[in-house]
C-alpha cells in the first residue's frame, strides 16, 4: 500500500456536513462536459477549470486509452467541505492544470449514485484500516483509480497546497502520478489487494443456520433495546453518548426512534416503559434544541455536540420525512400536544420551502450562505435589538435565553432551555397563552430572515426520498386528521408514478427540468413502496395497494438474491461495477432490505399472500448474521422480525 503518511494527514471530516444546494443559475460559458447534467451538485462544476467528465464509459475508454489514472471525486450538494475544496482547488488553476494533464477527472454527485459512492467509501475505509490510519470516510470523498476503475489510493477532504503537517491536495497529486510513472505494477499489485477485500466485505451476508423461521427467538429484539439503552443518552436523549466526549456529533437516528416506537406500543410492559422514555426524552431533547429550526420548521442534518445546541445547518428531506412519521406516531402514543406541533412545523416548512410546483419534494438546503455556514439562521444580539422591543427582548430571553453566551460563532441559534410547559407553569399561564405570546416575536424575526439571501436548494426530485417524504405527510394526515398532508402525499405519489415509472414497470432514480434519468435502485422501490402502503393505510383506497403491489413484483424480478435471499442494491441488469453491494445496515438512511422486509410483510396480510410472508422470512434471514454481530446496526430489520413473530401464527 502507499506511504500511509499520505492518508493519515488527510482531513477526514464533513460526513454529513452541510453546504450546497442549487437555484437555476448557470454561467453563460460552460467549461466542461457537466453542463450538459441535471444534478445540481454536478452542475455547480461545470464551470471548474478542471476537465471533469461524469460517470460513464467515455471517461474510462479515454483513462485506458492514454494510460491515465482515474481521479474520482465524490459529494453532494449540502456537503460544506465539498465546496470549500471545490472553492479552493477545482477552481485553481495550477491545480486544475496539473490535473487535466495526467488525470482523467470524474465527478459523481453521491445522491444519485448511491451505488458508485457506497463502493468507493468503502475501500477508502477498507483502504485506512490496511494501511494503519485512524481515519474513517467523509465527504468529499477523493479517490485515485486505475483505468479501469480499481481503486488504488484515496483520502477525502485535502487543502490546496501543504499546511500544518498536511498534505496539500497538489502535492497529493504529484506524488500519485510520479508513483505511477515509476512503479505502476506497485499500484497494479495494491489495487488488486483491496479489490479483494472490498469483495470479501460485500459478500458477507447471509447463513444457513439462520434461514429458518421455526427456529427465531426474541433474541435479537431484546439485544437491539439492551444496546440502544447502552447508548442511550439518559440527559439529553439521542444515541452515542460518550462522557469523554461531550462535543461528540449525535444524529436523530429515526430508525432507532421508530424501533423504540414499536416496542412501546406491543411488548412487555417493562420494555415497554423504558422504550417509551427513551423516545420521548430524544424527541422532547431535539425539538428543544438548535437542530430544530424555531423560527421555520424543520430539522437541521445533526447537532455538533451531545446538547443539541449547535447544528450542522443543512436540512435534508430524508430526514424531515422520516421525523414527521416519528413525531405523528409519538404524539399517537402519547397523546404530547408539543409532538403535534413539531409535525405540524415540519410538514409547513417542507410544502413551503421544499416542493416543487408538480408536487414533488426537493432534495435538500444548504447549510451555507455566501461561503458562510449557518449565515442565514443565526443572530446577532444586535439584530435582535433593532428588530424587537424591550419586553420582546425580555421575553425571547427568558424562553430561549438569547442573553447569553453566543453558541455559534458570535452568533445565537434559537432553542428553548427548558420545555413551554416549564415555563407556563412558572408564569402561571398556559401553553397557548406562551404560544400566543411567542407568535409575534416569531414573525418579526421569521420576515427579516426571508429577507436575507438564502441557502441554495438541491431540486432535483429523488424517488427514494419522495417515497419516505411520502410516508411522514400520509402518516401525519392520518394521525393528525389534516386532510391537505393527504393532499401533498397523494401528488407526490402520482407524479413519481408518472414521471419515474416506465412503461415495463421500473423506476428511474432522479427527476429535474422535466428530465427523468438513472436507473433506480433497491432503495427506490422500497421506500416508495412504503410510502404507498402509508397512503393506503391513510386512505384506505386500493389503488394505492395495487400500486405497491406491482412495484414491489417488479423489485422481486429485478433485485432478489435467489441463493441467499434479500435483495441487491442494483438491480441484476445494472452497470457491473468491481464489486456488487447489498446494504444491511440502517444509517441515515434505513436499508432497503429493512424496509422491504417491513413491505413485504404489510401486503402479505392486505392480500393474503403467503409467498411473499415467505420473502420477507428470506429477507430477515439474510440479516440476521448483521444483528447477531451488531444488535442494533438495523433496528428497522429487527423491527420486521418483531412483526414477523408477532404475526406468525395469524391467518391472513
Amino acid at each position: 500500500m502507499l506511504d500511509s503518511h499520505w492518508v493519515a494527514s488527510t482531513l477526514a471530516v464533513c460526513s454529513l456536513a452541510t453546504s450546497g444546494l442549487f437555484a437555476e443559475t448557470v454561467a453563460p460559458e460552460p467549461t466542461n462536459r457537466l453542463a450538459s447534467e441535471t444534478s445540481p451538485y454536478l452542475l455547480m462544476h461545470a464551470h471548474n477549470p478542471v476537465d471533469w467528465f461524469p460517470w460513464g464509459e467515455e471517461a474510462f475508454a479515454k483513462a485506458r486509452q492514454e494510460k491515465k489514472l482515474v481521479f474520482l471525486s465524490i459529494g453532494y450538494s449540502s456537503c460544506y467541505w465539498c465546496h470549500v475544496m471545490e472553492r479552493e482547488s477545482f477552481m485553481n488553476d495550477d491545480i486544475a492544470k496539473y490535473l487535466n494533464e495526467h488525470f482523467i477527472c470524474i465527478k459523481v454527485d453521491r445522491e444519485e449514485r448511491p451505488d458508485i459512492d457506497d463502493l468507493y467509501m468503502t475501500a477508502l475505509q477498507i483502504y485506512f484500516q490496511l494501511v494503519g490510519s485512524p481515519q474513517g470516510g467523509g465527504w468529499p470523498l477523493s479517490m485515485f483509480l486505475l483505468p479501469g476503475g480499481d481503486p488504488v489510493f484515496g483520502g477525502t477532504y485535502f487543502p490546496p497546497r501543504s499546511q500544518g503537517g498536511r498534505p496539500g491536495f497538489l502535492e497529493v497529486l504529484k506524488f500519485i502520478q510520479k508513483t505511477w510513472e515509476n512503479s505502476p505494477d506497485k499500484l497494479r499489485h495494491d489495487s488488486q489487494a483491496l479489490v479483494k477485500v472490498v469483495r470479501q466485505n460485500f459478500e458477507q451476508v447471509g447463513s444457513d443456520a439462520l434461514d429458518q423461521p421455526s427456529r427465531w427467538t426474541r433474541k435479537p429484539i431484546d439485544d437491539a433495546l439492551r444496546v440502544l439503552g447502552e447508548q442511550f443518552d439518559p440527559e439529553y436523549g439521542g444515541f452515542g453518548y460518550v462522557a469523554r466526549n461531550p462535543q461528540r456529533p449525535k444524529f436523530p437516528e429515526p430508525s432507532n426512534l421508530l424501533f423504540l416506537l414499536q416496542i412501546a406500543r406491543a411488548d412487555n410492559p417493562e420494555q415497554a416503559n423504558d422504550a417509551q422514555r427513551m423516545l420521548c426524552l430524544s424527541l422532547e431533547k431535539m425539538a428543544q434544541g438548535g437542530i430544530y429550526d424555531h423560527l421555520g420548521g424543520g430539522f437541521h442534518r445533526y447537532s455538533t455536540d451531545r446538547y443539541w445546541l449547535v447544528p450542522h445547518f443543512e436540512k435534508m428531506l430524508y430526514d424531515n420525512g422520516q421525523l414527521a412519521t416519528v413525531y405523528s406516531e409519538a404524539y399517537q402514543l402519547t397523546q404530547r400536544e408539543d409532538f403535534a406541533r413539531v409535525v405540524h412545523a415540519i410538514l409547513n416548512f417542507v410544502l413551503a420551502e421544499m416542493t416543487s410546483d408538480e408536487g414533488g419534494f426537493y432534495a435538500a438546503l444548504d447549510a451555507e450562505t455566501d461561503e458562510e455556514e449557518g449565515r442565514f439562521y443565526v443572530w446577532t444580539t444586535a439584530e435582535m435589538s433593532d428588530l424587537l422591543s424591550d419586553a420582546q427582548l425580555a421575553w425571547l430571553d427568558e424562553v430561549y435565553g438569547t442573553s447569553g453566551e453566543p453558541v455559534f460563532e458570535g452568533n445565537h441559534v434559537l432553542l428553548l432551555r427548558e420545555p413551554l410547559t416549564t415555563y407556563a407553569t412558572q408564569q402561571g399561564k398556559s401553553v397557548s397563552e406562551l404560544l400566543a405570546e411567542w407568535e409575534p416575536i416569531r414573525s418579526k424575526l421569521l420576515a427579516t430572515r426571508d429577507q436575507r439571501e438564502r441557502p441554495l436548494t438541491d431540486t432535483k426530485i429523488l424517488t427514494a426520498w419522495n417515497g419516505i417524504m411520502i410516508s411522514g405527510f400520509a402518516d401525519a394526515g392520518r394521525i393528525l386528521n389534516e386532510p391537505k398532508y393527504l393532499v401533498a402525499a397523494t401528488r407526490a405519489a402520482d407524479l413519481l408514478w408518472a414521471k419515474l415509472r416506465q412503461s415495463d414497470g421500473r423506476l428511474l432514480r432522479t427527476y429535474r427540468a422535466g428530465e427523468a434519468k438513472l436507473n433506480g435502485y433497491l432503495d427506490d422501490y422500497a421506500f416508495f413502496v412504503n410510502g404507498l402502503l402509508a397512503l393506503y393505510k391513510a386512505t384506505g383506497d386500493p389503488k394505492w395497494l395495487d400500486r405497491a403491489d406491482q412495484l414491489t413484483r417488479k423489485q422481486i424480478e429485478l433485485f432478489w438474491d435467489d441463493q441467499r435471499g434479500g435483495f441487491f442494491f442494483t438491480s441484476h441488469d445494472h452497470e457491473a461495477l468491481f464489486a456488487r453491494g447489498r446494504k444491511q445496515v440502517d444509517g441515515a438512511l434505513p436499508s432497503g432490505n429493512s424496509i422491504s422486509a417491513e413491505n413485504l410483510l404489510l401486503l402479505a396480510e392486505a392480500l393474503n399472500r403467503s409467498d411473499y410472508r415467505e420473502k420477507a422470512a428470506g429477507t430477515i434471514a439474510a440479516g440476521l448474521p448483521t444483528l447477531d454481530r451488531a444488535p442494533a446496526a438495523a433496528p428497522r430489520l429487527t423491527g420486521a422480525l418483531h412483526r414477523y413473530l408477532a404475526t406468525e401464527n395469524q391467518a391472513p
